[in-house]
């Protein structure tokens, strides 16, 4: 069911935003494999000429395996609309993500897009942070800091910090960046905006999976075969 929602989610998504001529941004995960998907047919039905930016090396065998035409950020540094999935999407439309290591690269693409759509299925949707997703802020570190990163942020923000570990190979999940990742298992609701800021200061931390503020609107796919949307809404 959940993966049927996925789908629903991402070929809504597809056909509403893409069109011809646009550079996209491929996000990581699995809802996206259906956008890939999605986006392959209708490029071979309407003859779409579309240039896709990779947020991962999952994203880049993605483009890749279905035929589609694959650049990054050197040539094209704007990009019309970056589609990507979410760990959780609070009610004003800031995310959790990087349950799947890729923060740092997905945040870089969803920021120079003109457009930042996201896509998930219903267990994603949450009135607040937390409220659906139990795993923690993922942190992406340089190796060298996770130590006195791990401590800055139990002291600054409380709760419980975790560098995860990877699970087929022996020691910690390692980033396409070479980085360390650390979860940060928060204990209270925070003011979003100002802890991902403050996090983002403390020396070693490359980048947060605080998406704060940047989707324009997101596609839940939901249980009953039907996709809701909700949009960013004007401050």
């Amino acid at each position: 069911m959940a993966e049927e929602a996925k789908r629903l989610a991402a070929c809504a998504a597809v056909d509403k935003h893409v069109q011809n001529n646009q550079v996209l941004g491929i996000g990581s995960g699995s809802t996206i494999v259906h956008a890939v998907q999605r986006l392959a047919e209708r490029v071979r039905q309407e003859n779409l000429t579309i240039v896709c930016i990779p947020t991962s090396f999952q994203a880049r065998q993605l483009i890749l395996q279905n035929g589609l035409t694959l650049s990054d950020l050197d040539r094209h540094p704007e990009l019309d609309v970056a589609i990507d999935g979410a760990d959780e999407v609070d009610s004003d439309l800031n995310l959790i993500k990087g349950g799947g290591g890729c923060l740092t690269q997905e945040k870089i693409v969803a920021g120079y897009a003109k457009c930042f759509i996201v896509i998930a299925d219903y267990r994603k949707k949450s009135r607040s942070l937390g409220e659906q997703w139990k795993k923690g802020i993922p942190i992406e570190v340089i190796p060298m800091a996770y130590v006195p990163v791990t401590r800055a942020l139990t002291k600054n923000f409380g709760g419980v910090v975790e560098l995860r570990m990877a699970v087929s190979k022996a020691g910690p999940v390692v980033t396409d960046n070479g980085n360390f990742i650390l979860d940060w298992k928060f204990d209270k609701v925070h003011e979003w905006s100002e802890v991902n800021t403050a996090i983002k200061m403390i020396p070693g931390v490359v980048e947060t999976g605080l998406f704060i503020g940047m989707a324009e609107v997101v596609y839940f796919g939901m249980e009953d075969g039907s996709v809701s949307v909700r949009e960013k809404q004007p401050r």
